[in-house]
């Protein structure tokens, strides 16, 4: 299916499934269906982001992954408060990209046509990407902030590799790229080639402990993680934010997909997203199997830590104060493709 016909088929489910809510506010797409062109094929590991604009004074609950109309949407409340003016779009980092092109599929008030124009032209100004990369940079500095050893290791995990990755997006964002989440070390590892800084995406790799291991280890990783998500998407029943994320219609994401990149000879830029499915998966089991379930899947957990060079908290610590100690280097190379991109306006 490509690109035009998944939004046309997104903007259908949302008139039938999201547009009678008395809070609901308009809807567009995000992620990579945002940034393709219309032409171009939907990948079978992608979902058709769909962000649901909301005026309710608490947002309701992620609606997740659903399959409709032979493409998988991936549906999420947005406060109202984050697409309530021009300069609120432009300074976000991860809703900024929607607006460059019109990506609207629901727009009751006419609120968010209205947006796409004031936006799209500021878009690629100097100033506004400036103020993006902050906004990045923070998510950076709070993420890591919040590291928490009375949480379990799996969650220490995601609060460390969650910001370490951001990483990548303060780059994409100073290149006008789509700072994508699943795939993020790929496209940093596209962008730093593209202006001749290998070196810095293997600085990246370092930060996330990942840059000596080999495709056969990886695999392995890859396979011990499907085995836990497997068994994770048959036992769950507590709600997390990231359940969605969880179930056999994600798996040809978080599984085939991890296993494209490794066929691509991406294999560390393939760890990042095996590692958080691996984590988020201990933590449904943690929630809701018994104790020998969880016995017998946390060993692969903890050898793909020791892989990256975590054994204790004390590293989760040590790795995150290296990530902030690395922030002045990434802000310099942020700058760097900021000032070199042909696409980016004074």
């Amino acid at each position: 299916m490509q690109i035009h016909e998944a939004r046309a088929t997104a903007a259908r489910w949302v008139a039938q499934h999201a547009a009678r809510d008395p809070h609901f506010a308009g809807a567009f797409i995000s992620g990579s269906a945002a940034w393709l062109p219309g032409d171009a094929e939907l990948p079978a590991t992608s979902d058709v982001d769909v962000l649901l604009v909301t005026t309710a004074p608490q947002p309701p609950p992620k609606p997740g992954k659903v399959r409709y109309g032979g493409i998988l949407i991936e549906a999420s409340p947005l406060p109202w408060a984050e697409v309530c003016s021009p300069e609120a779009v432009l300074s976000s980092y991860y809703l900024a990209g929607s607006f460059r092109t019109d990506t609207v599929l629901a727009d009751p008030t006419g609120h968010l046509a209205r947006l796409h124009t004031a936006a799209a032209g500021e878009y690629a100004r100097r100033p506004w990407v400036r103020r993006r990369c902050r906004h990045a940079e923070r998510r950076i500095t709070d993420g890591l902030a919040a590291l928490d050893e009375a949480r379990p290791l799996p969650g220490q995990v995601m609060a460390w590799i969650f910001p370490t990755g951001v990483t990548t997006h303060v780059l994409l964002t100073a290149g006008l790229r789509n700072p994508t989440v699943r795939l993020r070390y790929a496209a940093a590892r596209t962008l730093l080639l593209e202006y001749d800084r290998p070196d810095i995406h293997e600085e990246l790799l370092r930060l996330l402990g990942c840059e000596h291991l080999s495709a056969e280890r990886v695999a392995d990783h890859l396979r011990a993680m499907a085995e836990v998500f497997d068994t994770a998407a048959a036992l769950a029943r507590t709600p997390f934010p990231f359940s969605s994320d969880l179930t056999p219609e994600a798996r040809p994401i978080a599984v085939d997909g991890s296993r494209e990149l490794i066929g691509r000879g991406l294999h560390r830029e393939a760890v990042f997203w095996i590692a958080v499915t691996y984590a988020r998966c201990l933590t449904v089991l943690e929630a809701d199997a018994p104790p020998e379930v969880r016995a017998a899947h946390t060993p692969g957990f903890t050898g793909l830590l020791a892989d990256l060079g975590i054994a204790s908290p004390a590293d989760l610590r040590r790795r995150a104060q290296e990530v902030r100690g690395y922030l002045p280097r990434l802000r310099e190379t942020a700058e760097h493709i900021l000032t070199a991109n042909p696409a980016a306006m004074d």
